[in-house]
């Protein structure tokens, strides 16, 4: 099963940015979808984008219009362009790799504190 880690996570203002990265022990060229996740505490993981491997990406409403999931299957990595963050982004981001057989792989995850 691919290894994932993720980093790019930190503490950052209201209204700023951040980009994680996950990196991929293998291939990601086979993988149906590369998602991120998120977990608050006291909250359940949701899912805040996909990308397939057609290049089709989804967002969760949540988030729409202000962070942009990419991939370079060249650098076996996927990308979370995170803008205009909200305290309410404030969470441990999990990156997560689908195959077309076999179990979803998941990263450590990444902590995101949005705060003055």
């Amino acid at each position: 099963q691919v290894q994932l880690v993720e980093s790019g996570g930190g503490l950052v203002q209201p209204g700023g940015s951040l980009r994680l990265s996950c990196v991929a022990s293998g291939s990601i060229v086979d993988m149906i979808a590369m998602s991120w996740y998120r977990q608050a505490p006291g909250e359940q993981r949701e899912l805040v984008a996909h990308i397939l491997n057609s290049g089709s990406t989804y967002y969760a409403d949540s988030v729409k219009g202000r962070f942009t999931i990419s991939r370079d299957n060249a650098k076996n990595s996927v990308y979370l362009q995170m803008n205009s963050l909200k305290p309410e982004d404030t969470a441990v981001y999990y990156c997560s790799a689908v195959p077309l057989l076999g179990s979803s792989a998941w990263g450590q995850g990444t902590q995101v504190t949005v705060s003055s």
